[in-house]
């Protein structure tokens, strides 16, 4: 996939979908992904919060890795912010309330290993 774009408008993340921030990649760490906007939401959960889950995977496991899933309220590079983040080097599903109209995942680091699948769901 593509990195970070400022130029490119995000794709939209509807409930029930999975978009691919890394798609069996090996990007040069501190990396961003493309970044994916959500649709406003209305509904039951405080704050007009939604729950999303990423995941990540890996070709081969690293030694040790840091990835950070982030979130703005403006499709800004300043603006973008860690709101969770994994160093499991086997990978993992995590699960997050977010309050945010953007998200995208960064590789921050990565020692070793293949390359890195990152996943995000509304």
């Amino acid at each position: 996939m593509p990195n970070y774009s400022t130029t490119t408008a995000p794709f939209t993340i509807y409930p029930g979908d999975v978009a691919v921030a890394f798609n069996a990649e090996s990007p040069a760490p501190p990396q961003s992904s493309i970044q994916f906007a959500l649709p406003s939401f209305t509904g039951a959960q405080p704050e007009n919060a939604r729950t999303v889950a990423w995941q990540t995977s890996f070709a081969a496991a690293p030694t040790a890795v840091g990835v950070a899933l982030q979130a703005a309220d403006q499709d800004t590079d300043a603006a973008y912010a860690a709101i969770d983040s994994s160093t499991n080097v086997n990978g993992e599903r995590r699960q997050v309330l977010v309050r945010a109209r953007f998200l995208r995942a960064r590789l921050l680091s990565q020692t070793g290993g293949g390359a890195i699948t990152i996943t995000i769901g509304a």
